[in-house]
């Protein structure tokens, strides 16, 4: 049988996704504990594979396995996770279902606020410039991404993709907290590595005079490197919401 496993984990005390030699990461602690449950050496695949510090609120993986589980299934691995994973479902599959490739709708949000917060400092990033932020160039930064579908400029380096196109559905900032605090949500059928948070930061240096949209636009058409690139830090990342065809949920199309 395989099984899709809908997750939420605080990335914080990880280095990313990904199971890495010498190094805690998500993958390993679930596949630990899975075996541990199941008593058989257990590999899942991840829907993605975020960075050291990004969190997500939803996020699906997939394993196999013949045994046969019980109600208290997904108690008893919560049990064993650490209080930074927690396992909301398993869900039943066919048995060529992907987690990784057959994802058709990726969301994600990054979190910015103008105020030091000591209870959130894991999961908002502070800007340093936040009084300087122009609203209505974010919006505009962000709508340019709209008109373009391939995303070099937007990928970090010694990425082993064999294309850079994305076509994002959506890209937007909004306001909270009284205008102290913004909110970039982005939905794609895909992303590239690192290109959330570096699209982040573009906007934000269009926002405060460091960057033009016309600079933007030229290496969006040269298909270059930015020319003033910034990656946000990790912990105001979240990956939101993973669709599926197979997969019915009660969201918006």
């Amino acid at each position: 049988m395989r099984y899709f496993g809908l997750i939420q984990y605080n990335g914080t005390r990880y280095s990313g996704w990904q199971r890495q030699p010498n190094a805690t990461t998500i993958q390993a602690e679930i596949e630990d504990t899975l075996s541990k449950v199941l008593r058989m050496t257990i590999e899942i695949v991840g829907c993605g594979r975020t960075d050291s510090g990004v969190h997500a609120s939803e996020f699906y993986m997939h394993f196999d396995s013949d045994a046969t589980l019980d109600y208290g299934f997904v108690h008893k691995l919560n049990g064993i996770l650490s209080d930074d994973i927690v396992i909301i479902d398993i869900i039943p599959v066919h048995a060529e279902a992907h987690a990784r490739y057959d994802a058709i709708f990726r969301s994600y949000k990054y979190f910015l606020t103008a105020k030091k917060d000591p209870f959130r400092r894991e999961t908002v990033y502070h800007f340093p410039f936040f009084n300087q932020i122009e609203f209505e160039s974010l919006q505009k930064a962000s709508n340019l991404l709209l008109q373009y579908e391939d995303f070099f400029p937007f990928c970090k380096t010694k990425s082993d993709v064999k294309n850079y196109k994305c076509k994002i559905r959506h890209a937007s900032w909004t306001k909270s907290g009284e205008g102290n605090e913004l909110i970039f949500e982005i939905s794609a059928n895909r992303f590239l590595r690192g290109m959330v948070r570096l699209i982040v930061g573009m906007c934000l240096n269009v926002s405060i005079g460091k960057l033009t949209l016309d600079e933007v636009r030229d290496d969006m058409e040269m298909q270059r490197i930015l020319q003033q690139p910034l990656s946000v830090k990790p912990h105001g990342l979240f990956l939101t919401e993973v669709r599926y065809p197979y997969i019915k949920t009660d969201k918006l199309p």
